[in-house]
């Protein structure tokens, strides 16, 4: 079976605003439009590469995260600020009780593979079959990361605050 057909316009209309916020939890607000624009402009260069394999938004993802990857290295920028704010959400009393700045410091104090695995499985979320795809790392990794970081969240959440190693 041939690669499927694929039109980088529609998918773009699609998927652009999730394209955004993935690459602004990567590498910023600021430099999350350069990251998206860069993910379609090689997802058009690359779309008879693609197969069906996995679906649309999980290969744009892999493609983004090798995107902001690289903006990041060249533009030397540190892990930006998690924004949990969900536009589309009524604030629960469960939300209420998440000091989201503490959150965001703990996840910024993960290595990168280990927030990159919490930020496509809790945020995004991806299965952990997508985000192993996104990442070109096995399922059992992904399970393990998220076990690990998840272990160093609670530890840093704390009320003693625990430190991230």
């Amino acid at each position: 079976m041939g690669p499927t057909p694929v039109d980088i316009g529609a998918i773009a209309r699609e998927h652009y605003d999730a394209v955004f916020r993935f690459c602004a939890r990567r590498v910023g607000y600021e430099s999350a439009a350069d990251a998206a624009q860069d993910t379609f402009l090689t997802a058009h260069r690359v779309a008879r590469k693609y197969r069906g394999d996995s679906s649309v938004s999980t290969w744009l993802f892999g493609i983004a995260h090798n995107e902001c990857r690289r903006i990041a290295r060249s533009r030397r920028l540190d892990a930006p600020r998690i924004d949990f704010v969900d536009e589309h959400a009524q604030e629960s009393q469960e939300s209420r009780l998440i000091d989201r700045t503490a959150l965001s410091d703990a996840l910024l104090r993960l290595s990168s593979e280990h927030r990159d695995v919490v930020l496509l499985h809790e945020l995004e979320g991806l299965t952990y079959e997508e985000a192993a795809s996104v990442l070109d790392i096995p399922v059992g990794t992904v399970k393990s990361r998220l076990h690990h970081a998840f272990l160093q969240l609670r530890k840093a959440l704390q009320p003693t605050g625990g430190e991230v190693k």
